[in-house]
């Protein structure tokens, strides 16, 4: 027998548009630094700022972002394996669906969050997820000597307003789906707990013109509120804006409240922020618990990354269901329907029993 009759046959190529194959897809896999970091690069250079709605060749491109045209050729080709700009015949590039989000001028941008999850500090602490799974502690403290958010404020204050940012810019746009979603006919106040800026309920708010609204949250926080709900506001004449920490005491009673996406502490925090609502509103008070799933969610991939950087972060977690009525129901709360609010969004609607 000849060599090439006793070597073993070479597998046939994958049809075009079919799944890769899971040697190759797991070497795509170990390759996701060099993705975010390509998001991350074209965030920074804004080049889905000036790529407009016409193709454009990649010297004027690399000209209108000052950068050298060869590499920025590379870093597009690289994203446009992901849907990221595409590449037309002719060598110009042009956007996409996924790219135009990368805007800074696009009303459903992401690239404060694109920015906020490929920041320097995450690229220290990412390689020690094992030690995190081993340990069950964050890893930042370790890394850098102080909590996260002490860390960041005082010593990483470039970081911080990316955060910030990234923050405002997540919950302008989920809480416009939160007030669609939310029926508060027959209610006559809304308390958003540990609100941030309080872009949901001046969404409530505006949704219903009859509802008065409390804002609650850290005084650092409150103090760059929505500016609807700011001294001289469209909303300021029926908004209380109060800073305080849920954690501690809630010195607020309304019809309804609203706790979205903070329960991600350890159990004993939440545990505390659900008892002082239930003090707060006493019986029959409707509350609303919004949190991001890991489990029953389309949005799995983008939700367990977020549990995992809040493990690497500050030693929080996501929530499945079960973990999150468990911890509703020993709290003293009746869950009365669990329903998403969107893809990467699940609202539980509770009430105080009598």
């Amino acid at each position: 027998m000849t060599t090439a009759e006793t070597a073993p046959a070479a597998a046939a190529p994958a049809p075009a548009g079919s799944a890769p194959m899971p040697s190759m897809r797991l070497r795509e896999l170990v390759f996701g630094a060099a993705c975010a970091a390509a998001l991350r690069a074209a965030a920074r250079l804004g080049v889905a700022d000036a790529l407009g709605e016409r193709p454009v060749a990649v010297d004027d491109l690399a000209a209108a972002v000052k950068t050298e045209p060869k590499p920025l050729r590379r870093l597009l080709r690289a994203l446009t394996c992901y849907g990221v700009f595409t590449e037309l015949p002719d060598g110009t590039f042009a956007h996409t669906d996924m790219s135009r989000l990368l805007r800074e001028d696009d009303p459903h941008s992401l690239r404060a969050i694109t920015l906020w999850c490929t920041e320097p500090w995450t690229w220290d602490a990412w390689p020690k997820l094992d030690e995190a799974v081993r340990t069950g502690h964050n890893v930042v403290e370790d890394l850098y000597g102080k909590e996260f958010f002490t860390w960041l404020n005082e010593d990483a204050p470039e970081s911080a307003v990316v955060f910030n940012r990234a923050m405002t810019t997540s919950s302008s746009q989920s809480a416009r789906d939160v007030a669609a979603f939310l029926d508060l006919s027959g209610a006559g106040s809304v308390a958003d707990i540990g609100g941030g800026q309080g872009h949901v309920v001046a969404s409530l708010m505006e949704k219903y013109p009859a509802i008065r609204g409390t804002l609650l949250d850290l005084p650092r926080v409150v103090e760059n509120a929505d500016p609807r709900l700011r001294p001289g506001g469209a909303l300021a004449d029926r908004v209380t804006v109060v800073p305080g920490d849920c954690r501690v005491d809630i010195p607020v009673r309304a019809d309804v409240y609203v706790i979205k996406n903070i329960l991600e502490w350890d159990d004993e925090s939440t545990a505390r922020c659900l008892r002082n609502v239930i003090d707060a509103g006493g019986p029959g008070t409707r509350v609303v618990v919004i949190e991001n799933l890991v489990d029953n969610s389309p949005s799995m991939r983008f939700s367990t990354a977020m549990d995992l950087l809040l493990l690497l972060n500050v030693g929080g977690a996501k929530h499945t269901t079960e973990s999150m009525l468990g911890r509703l129901t020993a709290a003293g709360l009746v869950v009365n329907d669990v329903r998403p609010v969107n893809p990467y969004l699940h609202a539980f609607d509770c009430v105080v029993p009598a």
